[in-house]
């Protein structure tokens, strides 16, 4: 097969007419012409680390969404699931992408469980790793959110470490904020990447300590402003992802947008390509191809590279989408769930005055950081929602051994009425939910333990949700279907006041204990910066 296009190279860092032939899954030659040919053919695109269950689709759903933006291969790692499912989550995950085209190069989790301060379902040891890395498929550690295991010298973090150095792969990096000895102590362990840089000046530090630096862009955490002109000065140590990406996007856009917003900028077309195609191949010894004589045959094209509309990807030689149309289909009916929740009570959830100041978590639009707040709500012996002063309660109940729920309060959100919840809550995806009123949260909750995970919004007698059957955190159905029920179930929750442009996927870092400074587990609150439980009441 022949095709004639206008080469963007980013090797010779030239664009030029070309014949590229195609032979089976590999590219036979590439040969330079003399005519005047349309449309422009480039490396396939490449997300150097994402959570597919973030999409809350399945890793064959994700695939159908994203040949349509000009991916060709992810970067994934599946702790998601691996802290629900463990193993077997991660065999299902690399059984589902098995039947698609895209690439897909899975990372074995290294924090499973994310922290011993939350329940969870699974363990991953160093033993369970040393067995996955084994593994073509399994090209690196993921990343190593216990960094304050790495600088202490826990015996089990350094047992992980030293298991993905035997067998040569390399070691991803999570370290928000982490600065100074610390830092240099991380990165000596032998961990190579950070995606959580939300400065200039935090990136900078990491990449003079040698780390590279992941960009990431996605549906809560955007550091793409922040972080864009290291372009300017470090176009080889950088890479772009999306890491957490909910249906709703997804369904819109994906890396190619990315790239479009960075040449229209005005930055080095070449080196925003190099930085989704040549580094991460580089950096993770992927075996994509890069439009070259000999490589696999993995590509796009697109009407111009400020636009980045993608006409057709090829993958292994195989077209798989084309003009709008996806070429292979995809079905999975196989659902896999860990859920153990009884139905809770209001009484469960209430708060009883301890003190006069509390810790309340402060909450920002388009951050997974939040703030520890005191602040002193209400009067009287039961501590209640002060909805004009934007203080909610939010609720944290386990679904893997069937604790009682754990309270404290949160700002923020703006919610004025009713309730949402989720059974998305990173790492361990037990149920989260925000609200203005006990009666709705119970509702909410006891809605999705009935589901069996799924996400909820109640208001009233009212009661909406979106069901989630695959370990709770995935549908099983098409991206389209679930971004379009998903984008209903958000504006709703925008339509109870609720401020945030994404306010499930907000939500579900509000349990993420590994990133500062005060978020609640199922145990109770607790504060990053300390690594350690705070009191709800101030001492």
């Amino acid at each position: 097969m022949e095709l004639e296009y206008n080469i963007i190279d980013i090797h010779k860092r030239e664009i030029y007419p070309a014949k590229v032939i195609i032979e089976g899954k590999m590219i036979k030659d590439i040969i330079r012409i003399q005519k005047v040919v349309g449309n422009y053919i480039m490396p396939g695109l490449i997300d150097s680390h994402v959570h597919i269950e973030s999409s809350l689709c399945t890793p064959g759903s994700f695939a159908m969404a994203v040949v349509s933006r000009g991916t060709t291969g992810i970067v994934s790692d599946p702790h998601e699931i691996a802290n629900v499912m463990g193993l077997e989550g991660i065999e299902f995950m690399l059984k589902d992408a098995a039947k698609v085209p895209l690439k897909v190069w899975f990372g074995a989790p290294s924090c499973v469980p994310a922290t011993a301060f939350e329940s969870n379902g699974a363990v991953i040891d160093h033993t369970d790793l040393d067995k996955l890395l084994k593994r073509k498929e399994i090209k690196y550690l993921s990343e190593m959110m216990n960094f304050p295991g790495v600088i202490s010298e826990d015996k089990d973090v350094l047992k992980k470490i030293m298991v993905a150095k035997k067998h040569g792969k390399p070691i991803d990096g999570h370290a928000p904020g982490l600065s100074g000895n610390d830092l240099k102590k991380y990165i000596d362990a032998g961990i190579s990447t950070d995606h959580e840089c939300s400065t200039l000046e935090e990136a900078l530090e990491k990449l003079s300590k040698g780390m590279k630096i992941q960009i990431r862009e996605g549906s809560a955490a955007r550091n793409l402003d922040a972080l864009k002109s290291l372009l300017n000065s470090h176009p080889e140590e950088l890479m772009l992802c999306s890491d957490d990406m909910h249906p709703e996007m997804l369904a819109k856009r994906h890396i190619n947008k990315v790239v479009s917003q960075l040449v229209k900028e005005g930055f080095d077309m070449f080196d925003v390509i190099r930085i989704c195609t040549l580094n991460p191949v580089k950096h993770y010894n992927l075996d994509a191809g890069l439009l070259q004589k000999g490589q696999a045959a993995d590509f796009i094209v697109v009407e111009d590279y400020m636009s980045m509309n993608v006409l057709e990807t090829w993958i292994n030689g195989e077209k798989v989408f084309d003009r709008g149309q996806t070429l292979f289909k995809y079905e999975n009916k196989e659902c896999i769930n860990r859920f153990n929740a009884s139905e809770i009570s209001e009484r469960d959830i209430c708060i009883k005055r301890n003190g006069s100041e509390m810790r309340v978590i402060e909450a920002f639009e388009g951050e997974l950081i939040t703030k520890e707040v005191f602040l002193t709500p209400g009067k009287g012996d039961i501590v209640k929602p002060d909805i004009q002063n934007d203080i909610l309660k939010i609720v944290v109940k386990d679904r893997y051994k069937d604790m009682p729920p754990s309270t404290a309060l949160i700002r923020g959100f703006g919610l004025k009425k009713g309730a949402f919840a989720g059974s998305v809550a990173h790492d361990s995806h037990n149920i989260i939910c925000i609200g203005t009123n006990d009666k709705d949260i119970a509702a909410a909750i006891n809605l999705i333990i009935r589901l069996k995970g799924g996400l909820a919004v109640a208001a009233g007698t009212e009661l909406y949700s979106i069901p989630l059957p695959v370990a709770g955190i995935m549908s099983e159905k098409q991206v389209n279907i679930v971004a379009s029920e998903y984008e209903k179930l958000s504006q709703l929750v925008k339509s109870m006041g609720c401020t945030m442009s994404a306010p499930f996927m907000t939500l579900s870092f509000m349990a993420l204990l590994v990133i500062p400074e005060l978020k609640l587990s199922d145990k109770g609150l607790f504060n990053g910066k300390i690594f350690n439980y705070v009191p709800l009441f101030k001492d």
